[in-house]
């Protein structure tokens, strides 16, 4: 049976008999056999991309592409229209080699970075369990085949789109495929009404969903791209302001200059020379040279670089990218459980109505507990755990004993509260826990003792005397309450009314003691820290109270209900503490940071921290937490800390900056090279350099830029989050371009009219079959020129101080980029030189070259000071 892709499709399926479903999905009660998996499994589309589908995600690129075209343009000039001023033969050839190693080496680095993130993932990866045969299984969810037999328990994430077989109290909240946070009961022994949602039919659990409570078995309808959510929720996920996006916008800008450029070289060169070949030719080396042809795979190693440095930090950066909205960051938002505090929630406090010691309050709240099957929580934990108190063994043992479950109403964040309905002593009672407000709202009664007094709900003045100091000092306090429903086995939201208010338990979680320091660390590097949490506003004051936080005003999500968009954008940027807030409230908060103008990380280890993760610029996790929030993450904490955080921030930063780096000084040598060969048009009878010499030229560099992601990085340029601006970018190539213009256009002057005519005796216009000798000069001479100050200068805009003295490159970045000047400055004293048209250089040209370097390095460097003073940042 293939996947079922329509909603058609699945609608019959969910309205077909059991034995209908087994006979047409060809599997059975048991799930699928191991033989009709195997069958299924080499049919089934692979998950895991091709070596032929990742090789052609490589090649074709924007950049790749344009070489493509390139190298055809060259190899149909060279053949079509030789031309003894501008043909190497090589041209296409080169192009074709770059290309092709372009490509190769981004598919090493991209399958080398896989295997890096994977080395730490490995453990992380989302599974599911299936019954195949007389076997229960644990395997990864990329596996499911259609047909398989799921098995769902609370916690989980549905992995695909099931038609359900059995269900025991399953409830599971749909927020991630509607957007609506109620959670809602499935029942695989309902009939669905034809005309409804798929969301409602009750026998079907759609892939996305997160399992709140209960259990179920399902078989599985549709898997991947053909489930029912798979637009949904790409569309729920908010577009992330990855490095792609500065990256290409980098590409379009010099294509753009291309675009608008070629055709005036064109033209001009042939009106002065009167050969619209030749021009035509003079035009393709401009357009090669405007082609930074291994940007894309420099920009893969800064990121796999930045990625191996971040998991040494217990980091894991599962997509690449992410690590540039992790630099980026200037907002994070955390829960407070776990973050901020040790996460190990004790049981402090079990008390009546009055404050006293309760044992029977305990009871009921161990029932409570015990019985619901509503996802694993540190509250319910650390009440189960009072069954090991000295002397309390027996007691709890034979209280579970005598009591029998008969039915719940899970907890969801409308109600704040779950319900148990138990059997106990031959009476039906109705057990209720959770938020101290929520659950006296819906009291008639107390009990203090034997007697049962009638109260107002609306009087809340005896509650907030006992309950009031315990949250003021950072306390989480649950109400528990009763009622007694003799003869009925199920419950209904009816029933939740005229309780009796037991008593209260009370919890401690104390705050980390690494949490002070951790977010001074982070507000150090000018990263705003903001708790959203669903606790009550007094406890998460306290916690944030001790932990130096400004509080300030506390919004909780009530108030939040009730503001006008105005006052929800306000509130946002102004507040640091969020509380009694939702799931959906959670990820609102975070797009209305991100519509503020803010890059957005969010911490998260919950299935109800999902939806805000997916809302997220980058969505962080710990390799704790639940699978469907593990799946959400990009980046992975090996240890829920702050001070992990801190560290992986850091490094992100770092990366990003290597790459800011080569972005902007590559792309501001490229824009003054087109100033340079466009104005060389204007007054050279030949190309100042072949296609095939550019092409070698920006190759080179671009290979020395491949050690800066080893490279140092000052402190002062990772204090501040790091983002793409194109406004910036372009200043910078219009301010440092020109600049280099200007010393190749005095190279120029000093090899046509000084170096060449003396070298061979006469001018260029004078000579004969000694032109082609003139032209290797000069290409030499600005080759060399251009290849120097292009590393030199990386040297210089790498850092705002001076370079050399108060601000040094990496040991690698030195050593390679010293050793590839020397290498390649040997090469042209070499017969090899001459295949690329490139020949030796007299004496008297180093020492033109000496100088013309000291002084474009002086003007370069006043100029960066100015620069300063005007931006305040280069990069």
């Amino acid at each position: 049976m293939e996947s079922l892709s329509s909603h058609a499709q699945l609608r019959r399926a969910a309205l077909l008999g059991r034995e209908q479903l087994y006979q047409e999905f060809h599997t059975s009660e048991t799930g699928l056999s191991a033989h009709s998996h195997d069958r299924r499994a080499e049919t089934s589309q692979k998950t895991a991309q091709h070596l032929g589908v990742r090789f052609c995600r490589a090649f074709f690129t924007p950049f790749n592409l344009i070489l493509l075209g390139l190298a055809l343009v060259s190899w149909l000039t060279n053949a079509v229209w030789p031309s003894n001023e501008t043909k190497t033969g090589m041209s296409a050839v080169l192009i074709g080699v770059v290309l092709l190693a372009s490509v190769l080496l981004r598919l090493w680095q991209e399958r080398k970075a896989g295997h890096a993130a994977d080395s730490f993932f490995a453990g992380f990866q989302g599974s599911v369990c299936v019954r195949r045969g007389k076997e229960t299984l644990q395997i990864d969810a990329r596996q499911l085949r259609v047909g398989d037999l799921v098995i769902l328990r609370a916690g989980e994430r549905v992995p695909a789109d099931l038609r359900l077989i059995h269900t025991n109290d399953f409830f599971l909240s749909q927020s991630q495929l509607t957007g609506e946070s109620r959670i809602v009961e499935k029942d695989a022994e309902k009939t669905p009404c034809a005309d409804a949602s798929l969301f409602d039919f009750p026998n079907l659990a759609l892939m996305g969903a997160a399992v709140v409570s209960g259990s179920a078995e399902g078989i599985v309808l549709a898997v991947g791209e053909q489930t029912v959510c798979a637009s949904g929720l790409s569309a729920l996920r908010r577009p992330k302001r990855r490095f792609d996006g500065g990256a290409t916008s980098v590409a379009y800008v010099l294509l753009r200059f291309m675009a608008a450029l070629v055709p005036v070289v064109f033209v001009l060169s042939g009106v002065i020379r009167g050969s619209w070949i030749t021009s035509f030719l003079f035009s393709l080396s401009v357009a090669v040279g405007l082609v930074p042809e291994l940007l894309p795979m420099v920009v893969t190693v800064c990121l796999a670089r930045g990625s191996a440095a971040m998991a040494k930090k217990e980091t894991v950066v599962k997509q690449l990218d992410a690590i540039q909205g992790f630099g980026g960051m200037d907002v994070l938002c955390v829960d407070k459980t776990g973050t901020l505090t040790e996460d190990e929630v004790t049981l402090e406090y079990y008390l009546d109505i009055l404050g006293n010691e309760s044992i029977g309050v305990l009871d009921a709240a161990y029932l409570n507990s015990l019985f619901h099957t509503g996802t694993d929580n540190h509250l319910d934990r650390a009440v189960l755990k009072c069954r090991s108190m000295p002397r309390q063994e027996q007691h709890f043992t034979q209280l579970s004993a005598q009591a029998q479950k008969l039915d719940e109403l899970p907890f969801d964040y409308e109600r704040r509260f779950a319900s148990v309905l138990i059997k106990e002593g031959g009476h039906n009672r109705l057990i209720v826990k959770g938020s101290v407000e929520q659950v006296f709202a819906r009291c008639g009664f107390v009990r203090h003792g034997e007697q049962v007094i009638s109260i107002d709900p609306k009087d809340t003045g005896s509650v907030d005397m006992i309950v009031g100091e315990m949250v003021q000092d950072g306390m989480k306090v649950l109400a528990v309450a009763e009622k007694q429903l003799d003869g009925r086995t199920s419950l209904s939201r009816e029933d939740e009314s005229g309780l009796t208010l037991l008593g209260y338990v009370v919890f401690f979680d104390s705050p980390k003691p690494s949490a002070a320091n951790a977010l001074k660390k982070l507000q150090s590097l000018h990263v705003a820290v903001k708790v959203l949490t669903g606790d009550h506003r007094q406890v998460a004051c306290s916690v944030c109270r001790r932990l130096g936080i400004e509080s300030g005003r506390v919004v909780t999500g009530q108030e939040l209900e009730q503001m006008s968009d105005d006052e929800f954008l306000f509130a946002v940027e102004h507040t640091n503490i969020f509380a009694e807030l939702s799931p959906a409230q959670k990820a609102l908060i975070v797009n209305r940071l991100h519509d503020n103008g803010h890059t957005v990380g969010f911490l998260g280890d919950g299935v109800n921290d999902v939806f805000a993760m997916e809302c997220a610029d980058t969505a962080i996790s710990v390799d704790t937490a639940a699978p469907a929030a593990r799946e959400a993450a990009d980046v992975l904490l090996l240890k829920k800390d702050l001070g992990v955080l801190e560290q992986g921030i850091l490094q992100g930063r770092k990366a990003f900056s290597n790459m800011s780096k080569y972005v902007r000084i590559t792309a501001s040598s490229n824009f003054g090279n087109i100033f340079s060969v466009v104005l060389a048009g204007a007054f050279l009878p030949f190309v100042p350099m072949t296609a095939a010499q550019l092409l070698i030229l920006n190759l080179l560099y671009d290979t020395l830029c491949m050690t800066l992601p080893w490279d140092s990085v000052d402190e002062d340029d990772y204090r501040f989050p790091a983002a793409w601006s194109g406004k910036a970018l372009a200043r910078f190539m219009r301010f440092f371009g020109p600049i280099s213009s200007l010393f190749d256009l005095a190279t120029f002057a000093f090899l046509y009219f000084v170096l060449c005519p003396f070298v061979l005796g006469a001018p260029y216009s004078a000579l004969g079959e000694q032109q082609q000798t003139f032209l290797m000069l000069f290409h030499t001479g600005w080759f060399l020129q251009s290849l120097w100050t292009q590393v030199l200068i990386l040297h210089l805009l790498r850092t705002r101080h001076l370079p050399f003295f108060q601000s040094r490159a990496s040991g690698a970045v030195s050593a390679v980029t010293l050793a590839g000047l020397s290498l390649f400055t040997a090469f042209t004293y070499t017969p090899a030189a001459a295949w690329l048209g490139l020949t030796a250089l007299p004496a008297p040209y180093f020492l033109f070259l000496a100088a013309i370097i000291l002084l474009y390095l002086l003007v370069v460097s006043a100029a960066k000071r100015w620069y300063l003073r005007r931006s305040h940042t280069l990069f």
